[in-house]
Formats: structure tokens, C-alpha cells, sequence
């Protein structure tokens, strides 16, 4: 079955969906209100310089300030592992020898307040944290990744025949700059020099405008905006792979054809324009996809489940038998299970671009052959993922630890917002909990207030309970402090929420 990206556009979003054996694995979503940002290049101040976290803070006019790390500051090294990550792929590993760094030395040493840089976004803002930066600014081709200050030559490590990775060294060990580092992207492979040296001489021309740029104005100034979304995942993203590319809409189709023309003329492709009138992500089932991929209960086709919960600082994903029984006997039933499951979360991490740390609680397995069977089906279900991860062996208790690099916000905190009602906890008190704090509270109130009427606002519900289950509790009160209550229900009133005057 052809693999498709799949371009729906309005005037509010853009969505990008990659359609892999008719299944959706990747979406990307842009608002034109809130535009990503990784890959921009700005002129900032440091405001503030954290000698205990060796960091700073830049301002880089954004709403917060912007995060640099030590490491980002002197080590070259650093941007050469991460060059990719800026971009939201992770699968450009590189090997090659590291380039000349000097000894560590610490923040204060290198950065004062007040001080203007050049700096490039590396990761966006995500939750309460604002956007980190570098000072080794990447420039990413299609097929070539330009480094101006690493005088160093990188191949992917998904190029894995030794001789083209020896071939493609070679010619970029030649034609680059003296001083200049690039990596050679996984697009490269069986690429000729023609097409890398095009590459490399836009890449060049392109930074002289960013460092002619970086002398006009002052801080904070954005100077070198990456490409759009689109733009963006149809560089990275189109490879020989994909057969096709779908839009619903004209100009971005026209756009596209313009890009590819100029920037990837050999890509034998087909792109076409979505003319029906059926919404496209509806024909092509997308956002019955999107809708699952929102919810935390993920059925399998066993009858199993897993359970996806997103914190603050990590992922858990519960794996539970559910409907299905087995056939044979309970340890087949629980290794089938886990196989199945292993299998979704897989894909479901790739789909909702789940990041950070990730806990697995896999059914415990007797058989330490079992395990290790789980183990390694997930480690090869996760080799598809662009995005780098470490997982760790399954442990007695059947948990996986696991890490998967995160760049941007999830599908789930991109599209939704904490519960205004139960403030993102994810449920709220129990009507007859809220019964019983209201009792405590009566009692309170009555010992220190005089009075001979008590009145009681309520959630609609609570009042139900009230006047039902619950009544013999306010009749007990009423005998005791020898006091009237009455019940008033509220229905904009929240569940928890109640009200007691005494007159």
C-alpha cells in the first residue's frame, strides 16, 4: 500500500498527516496563531546568569525567557548530537569523530547579564517552560545539515553500508569551507555530489544573510525564521518512501510544487490536488484516528487495553487483559497481551509524540523467556520511530523504563486543556464526600454563629443527595443546635462547591 502525506489547510491550521500502510503514524499541526518556532535564529540578551544550574536566561522576546545550557554555550558537541532534534527528527544520529573542545568552563565564565548572542531555538516552549536555545547554530538542507561554527563531517547512522558512508565523507570533506562542519543526512545515501554541493552552496548563501543580519538592530531581534510546517515535514519527511502527496488547498498545493522544484528536483513523486467535497481527513478516516489518539483507553483487537496517563514529568502506560481470556492457559493469554500491546504503544507514542520519561507496566510474566521475548519486540517496534529512545530491561515487577526525545508538545497537550471543572486532577470529590464535608462545616458554623435558620447552597446533585440518603444527617443537626436548615440548589454551582449563611 503507497505511503501519502496527506495536507489539509485553512486559513486557522494546517495539518500534515503521514499515511504509512494505510494507517496514520505521524501528525503534525500548525495554528496561525501560535507558529512553531524551532529552528529560528534571534539576536538575545541574557538576563540572567545561573551559576548553581550553569545556565542562563536570554531574552529572546518571547513571553518567557528562553533557557541556555552551558553545554549549548562552548561544546560543539552538543549541537552535533541534537542537530536533528531542532527539527522534530530525532533519527539522524551521527557518527564521526568529534570535533577539537576546549576544557569545560563554567557559565559565569562565559556569559555576563546584559551580554548580546546569536542563539537558535533547539526545543519549543512546552508546559510552564519556556523555549530552549543554542549558541551553535544548525542550518538543515535536504540533504546536508550546515554547522558554521563545528568544523567537523557527520554521517547518519542510518546510512549503514560502509562504503557510501566512506564515499559521502569524502566528497563533503572536500567541498566544504575550511573551518565549516555539516552532516550528512540519511536522504544522502547513493545521493551524487551535484546534489550535495547545491545543497551546501544554499546552505553557505543562507547563513552570510543571517550573519549579515546579526550587526542591524538590537536585542531582542528575531533574525532567521525556518521554514513553515509544511515546508518543513516535506523536506524532512518526503523520501522515495512516499508515493504520494495529497492538499485540499490550491495555493499551498501550487507552494509545494513551487518548493520541491526548487529545492528537491529529482524526487519522483505525485502530488495532487483534493478536490471532493467531503472534507479530505474525513475520507481518508484521519480524524476518527485523531479522536482515539486523544483518549486515555486504547482498545486492542484481542479485547485488551492500555491505559495512557500524561504527567508532568513522565508518561505511564498500563497494560490490562480486559475482555480477552486465552485460549490455553494464563501465561499464553498475558504473552499475547503484552505482544499485542507493545505493538500500540509503539505506535501510539510516534502518533501523539509522546517525549521525556515514559513507564511501561507490562502483566507479569513468570518466564524470563516471555520477558525478553516483550523486550525485544518493543525495541524492534521502536525502530521505525524518528525520534531517538533508551529503553531499559523489563524489571521483576514487569516495568519498562523507558525515554523518548522530546522537542515539541504532544498531540494531547497541543489540541487540550487542563478540565476547567476538575482543574486537570482528572475527577472530583464524590457527592456523598461533599455531603459529609458540608455536615463538619454546619457544625462549625453553628457553634460560633447565633442564629435560628441556616441556609444551604448546593450543586443541584448534592441537593438530591441531601434531601435523600443524606437526610438524616441534617435532621441530627437540626435536633442538635435546634437550628432550621434549609437546602437551596444551585445548578452553576461546581459539584464540590457549597454555601452556608445563618440568619
Amino acid at each position: 500500500m503507497a505511503n501519502e502525506l496527506v495536507i489539509n489547510t485553512t486559513s486557522h491550521e494546517t495539518r500534515v498527516a503521514l499515511i504509512e500502510n494505510g494507517t496514520i503514524s505521524e501528525l503534525y499541526i500548525e495554528r496561525t496563531k501560535v507558529k512553531g518556532i524551532v529552528g529560528n535564529i534571534y539576536k538575545g540578551r541574557v538576563v540572567r546568569v545561573l551559576p548553581g544550574m550553569q545556565a542562563a536566561f536570554v531574552d529572546i522576546g518571547l513571553e518567557k525567557a528562553a533557557f541556555l545550557y552551558v553545554a549549548d554555550v562552548y561544546d560543539p558537541l552538543e549541537e552535533f548530537e541534537a542537530f536533528m532534534e531542532r527539527n522534530g527528527n530525532g533519527d539522524e544520529h551521527v557518527d564521526g569523530e568529534a570535533p577539537d573542545m576546549q576544557p569545560m568552563h563554567p557559565i559565569e565564565e562565559l556569559l555576563q547579564e546584559g551580554q548580546e548572542l546569536l542563539v537558535q531555538i533547539s526545543k519549543e516552549p512546552i508546559g510552564t517552560k519556556g523555549a530552549r536555545i543554542t549558541a551553535h547554530i544548525s542550518l538543515p538542507g535536504r540533504h546536508l545539515v550546515y554547522m558554521p561554527t563545528v568544523d567537523h563531517v557527520g554521517i547518519s547512522r542510518r546510512i549503514e553500508d560502509e562504503a557510501e558512508r566512506e564515499r559521502l565523507k569524502e566528497i563533503v570533506d572536500r567541498i566544504k569551507p575550511v573551518g565549516s562542519g555539516f552532516i550528512v543526512r540519511t536522504v544522502s545515501e547513493g545521493k551524487s555530489e551535484e546534489d550535495l554541493q547545491a545543497d551546501m552552496k544554499y546552505l553557505i548563501k543562507l547563513w552570510d544573510e543571517i550573519a549579515k543580519k546579526k550587526d542591524k538592530g538590537n536585542p531582542p531581534l528575531l533574525i532567521h525564521s525556518d521554514l513553515d510546517m509544511t515546508q518543513k515535514v516535506v523536506r524532512d519527511i518526503l523520501t522515495e518512501s512516499v508515493d504520494r502527496i495529497v492538499v485540499d488547498s490550491k495555493p499551498e498545493h501550487d507552494r509545494i510544487v513551487q518548493f520541491i522544484t526548487t529545492f528537491m528536483p529529482k524526487m519522483k513523486y505525485s502530488i495532487e490536488l483534493y478536490d471532493e467535497e467531503e472534507p479530505m481527513f474525513d475520507n481518508y478516516g484521519l480524524e476518527v484516528e485523531i479522536s482515539r489518539a486523544l483518549g486515555r483507553k486504547v482498545w486492542l483487537k484481542s479485547g485488551g487495553y492500555i491505559i495512557i496517563e500524561q504527567t508532568e514529568a513522565l508518561t505511564a502506560i498500563d497494560v490490562n487483559t480486559g475482555r480477552y481470556v486465552g485460549k490455553h492457559n494464563l501465561e499464553d493469554t498475558i504473552l499475547k497481551t503484552n505482544l499485542e500491546a507493545v505493538k500500540e504503544i509503539a505506535y501510539q507514542l510516534r502518533l501523539r509524540n509522546i517525549g521525556g520519561i515514559i513507564i511501561i507496566d507490562f502483566i507479569d510474566m513468570e518466564k524470563e523467556v516471555n520477558r525478553e521475548k516483550v523486550f525485544g519486540a518493543l525495541e524492534e517496534a521502536l525502530k521505525s520511530d524518528k525520534s531517538k529512545t533508551n529503553i531499559l530491561k523489563i524489571s521483576e515487577l514487569g516495568l519498562v523504563e523507558m525515554t523518548r526525545k522530546r522537542v515539541r508538545e504532544s498531540m494531547g497537550r497541543m489540541m487540550c486543556e487542563p478540565c476547567p471543572y476538575c482543574e486537570g486532577r482528572g475527577y472530583v470529590k464524590s457527592k456523598t464526600t461533599v455531603c459529609y464535608e458540608i455536615f463538619r462545616e454546619l457544625r462549625r458554623e453553628m457553634l460560633d454563629i447565633r442564629g435560628t435558620k441556616a441556609t444551604l447552597t448546593v450543586h443541584p446533585q448534592v441537593a438530591d443527595l441531601l434531601y435523600d440518603e443524606e437526610r438524616r444527617g441534617l435532621e441530627e443537626l437540626e435536633k442538635k443546635f435546634k437550628k432550621r436548615i434549609t437546602v437551596r440548589a444551585k445548578p452553576g454551582f461546581h459539584q464540590e462547591q457549597f454555601e452556608i449563611a445563618i440568619s
